[in-house]
């Protein structure tokens, strides 16, 4: 199947599977940070809007 496609890639065709290309690489790059995300990061920045001042932060971030 993908050998039919790269037979017949004139220029136009190559950029568009290039920049596809680099739309996955980053969506799986950004979906691993996200899932190794600590949630102690995550409830510390859901918090800051709600802190007063910049006292109460937690020092292991």
């Amino acid at each position: 199947m993908f050998k039919q496609f790269t037979e017949n890639i004139n220029a136009n065709q190559a950029y568009l599977l290039f920049s596809l290309g680099i739309f996955f690489v980053f969506f799986i790059v950004v979906t691993v940070l996200l899932i190794r995300t600590r949630k102690q990061h995550v409830e510390h920045m859901s918090d800051l809007p709600l802190q007063d001042s910049y006292t109460d932060l937690p020092q292991s971030i």
